[in-house]
């Protein structure tokens, strides 16, 4: 399929999608975010796609929306008729991946300006890694909007007043890299030219491990955080007895007493 906005590679069942609006700063344009997510429901449903990097092509990863090409009523957004369909009942997801719903999971290489919209793949993907270039801000307030899932995401991955802070200076203070990495906000920090590198090689790791296994894993954690302790044990205990089920869960302790690397059928 062929994007004007991003780009869609696979490659080694890794699905690469990059953010290229560069001149734009990767800004999020209605044209963007319906190419996304179709990107998004392809890569879910390719059985040769067994994970999803995320990234931004040049200074930027992404500045939010874009302001000069998103109309007031957000229409644009949406194929369907006004108010026809659920998701447009919802707090507007923008270039939010799926998260809640598709299995497979997201990593996300940081390679620059991230804030606004941008902030929420940070907030929603399941391995978050970033260049030594990035920053981090909430531009909202300094516009004159109230920041609204953005922070509210962003107040669960950070400590409370640290996202107060973010929220409430706006543009007017950038959090760098090392001191995201430091907060938990970014689980590494790479040498810009290395980012895309490192994210495919951890990538590549996530890609050793049983496929049905990785997506159950990240299921029970993600469904679990919305839940009080008991039914998120007895939901993950479900995940993991539906895996049980699988060839690839005989195919794990066979190889590891043939000695052997295993080979994995996703089935």
């Amino acid at each position: 399929m062929d994007f004007a906005s991003i780009t869609y590679e696979v490659g080694d069942r890794i699905a690469t999608i990059t953010l290229n609006r560069p001149d734009q700063l990767n800004a999020l344009s209605p044209a963007m975010i319906a190419e996304l997510r179709q990107a998004y429901e392809q890569a879910e449903a390719d059985d040769d796609v067994w994970i999803l990097v995320v990234t931004g092509n040049g200074r930027a990863f992404c500045a939010g929306a874009d302001v000069t090409d998103i109309p007031d009523d957000g229409r644009v957004v949406y194929e369907e008729s006004y108010l026809s369909t659920f998701p447009q009942w919802e707090a507007p997801q923008e270039g939010t991946p799926p998260f809640r719903t598709m299995t497979k999971p997201i990593l996300v290489a940081v390679n620059g300006i991230c804030c606004g919209a941008g902030l929420d793949w940070v907030t929603t993907g399941d391995i978050v890694i970033a260049s030594d270039t990035a920053t981090f801000f909430d531009p909202h307030v300094s516009i004159g909007l109230v920041s609204g899932r953005e922070v509210v995401r962003l107040a669960r991955a950070l400590p409370t007043h640290i996202a107060l802070r973010m929220a409430l200076m706006g543009r007017h203070e950038r959090m760098g890299a090392q001191r995201a990495y430091e907060l938990g906000l970014v689980s590494e920090v790479v040498e810009h030219d290395q980012l895309l590198e490192r994210a495919h090689e951890l990538a590549a790791t996530v890609n050793r491990n049983a496929p049905l296994a990785v997506r159950g894993t990240r299921l029970a954690i993600r469904r679990g955080l919305d839940l009080p302790m008991y039914e998120a044990e007895v939901m993950a205990e479900a995940f993991r007895e539906r895996v049980l089920r699988t060839e690839d869960a005989k195919e794990g302790p066979q190889a590891f007493v043939d000695k052997r690397e295993p080979t994995w059928q996703a089935r």
